[in-house]
């Protein structure tokens, strides 16, 4: 235990009528605790003394007065230690308002009136949540596999995919599992989900140094008991100011809390903020058989060479259509010079009911060939890590002659644009 830990109290409670102090009291006086750590004010009392004190290991708010209950317990933890234990006491019984406050990392939520029996087993989940070993402790260290989807082009599958991985590395694998969607602006990661987005990813841009465990169990947003997700709707007059920091850090404490962090980031994000995959292990590069796709293909294939050559490339084809493809799949591989690892079939009605049902697509469509599919996937990510975090090797090249496609060229038409021209002419 640190020195600041050991200064701190081992309760105190901020509430807004006294008969609710009369009982609390009865209760911290058997608990052997000072009962002068019962102070009378709610919520905006506790976050004003404890801007100014050292918060307790266990701490019990009344949001009786207040307006606006989760927007003030985002404002109590910008004050409060990490690792406090935070109990929650108020009068409106909404199981909407439980699940939310919940989310946002408190304990517990006490209904008024109170009684000395219910507090007391409040109380004494507390300590133990408090006294058990915090999941980021280097001792208990876990491998961690770290992935980041990139779509060749817009409208590729991208984010269905990741929701879809993300969703599989939780439920199916059950991997403690963080996704966060890097489109600050238009990210449909949480919609996907059926889920508000909330304000933690723009809080974490606007405010970097505030991000640490505390902050990350508090901010993301749960999808189910191992799927964390941290997503922005920020608003489109607000343009992106960062120097990337805050993506660095909150990598860095996904990698203490989750076994699994799946990022789905936008190809802007990746030119403008290379240091993102430094970490990462797995490169999922979604795109259809296009030749803006092959041509885009190639750009990033050799990006990630020069930026992140310790990241295993996987090439995924999304939207296939037998027949119906702009670019064969041989013509495909041969202008990028590597095998499609997977191939996913179409799926219009399969897309359109997991919308309608606000699922991820793997959830509302597990017996699909499409779903199948993205369960390989998962399997191949998680197959490309080693124990050690090292990823394996990627036998990805193809040596077969060119085909037609491959006659063109394509890295020389990139290259040499205008030497390209000067031979048309």
């Amino acid at each position: 235990m640190s020195l600041k830990n050991s200064t701190r109290d081992a309760f105190a409670a901020f509430m807004c009528d006294e008969t609710a102090l009369d009982v609390l009291r009865s209760v911290v006086v058997d608990m052997g605790w000072a009962p002068e750590k019962c102070h009378r004010g709610g919520l905006r009392n506790a976050i004003q003394s404890l801007s100014i004190t050292a918060s307790p290991n266990i701490l019990m708010v009344d949001l009786s007065e207040s307006g606006d209950p989760l927007n003030d317990i985002n404002a109590l933890a910008e004050v409060c230690e990490p690792g406090t234990v935070v109990i929650a006491v108020g009068q409106v019984n909404d199981v909407r308002l439980y699940r939310d406050l919940v989310a946002s990392g408190i304990q517990d939520y006490l209904l008024k009136p109170l009684n000395p029996g219910q507090i007391r087993d409040a109380m004494v989940q507390a300590q133990t949540i408090f006294a058990a070993p915090k999941s980021h402790d280097p001792m208990g260290a876990r491998k961690h596999i770290s992935m980041a989807v990139v779509g060749t082009r817009g409208g590729v599958g991208a984010s269905t995919l990741a929701t879809s991985l993300a969703w599989l590395f939780s439920t199916e694998h059950k991997l403690p599992t963080a996704l966060l969607d890097l489109d600050v602006h238009f990210g449909t990661g949480a919609l996907t989900l059926d889920l508000e987005p909330g304000r933690g990813l723009t809080d974490a841009i606007d405010n970097p140094s505030r991000i640490d465990g505390l902050f990350i169990e508090r901010a993301m947003i749960r999808a189910n008991d191992n799927l964390a997700i941290l997503s922005a709707e920020a608003p489109i007059n607000s343009p992106l100011m960062t120097d990337g920091s805050a993506f660095v850090q909150l990598e860095e404490e996904f990698r203490q809390a989750f076994e699994m962090t799946v990022i789905d980031m936008p190809r802007n994000m990746l030119i403008n903020f290379p240091h993102l995959l430094a970490d990462v292990n797995v490169v999922v590069l979604a795109t259809e058989l296009t030749l803006s796709g092959a041509r885009d293909a190639i750009r990033l294939l050799s990006w990630l060479k020069s930026n992140a050559a310790h990241a295993r490339p996987i090439i995924v084809a999304n939207k296939v259509q037998a027949g119906a493809n702009e670019i064969s799949k041989a013509d495909f591989e041969a202008s990028i010079e590597r095998k499609i690892n997977f191939m996913v079939p179409y799926d219009i009605k399969g897309a359109s009911n997991a919308a309608k049902l606000g699922q991820t697509f793997v959830a509302a469509n597990r017996a699909s060939k499409a779903g199948g599919l993205l369960r390989d996937i998962a399997h191949a990510v998680i197959g490309s890590v080693d124990d050690d975090g090292s990823t394996t090797a990627d036998a990805g090249v193809d040596t077969r002659k060119a085909s037609l496609l491959g006659k063109f060229d394509l890295k020389k038409m990139l290259a040499k644009p205008k030497a390209k021209a000067k031979a048309n002419a």
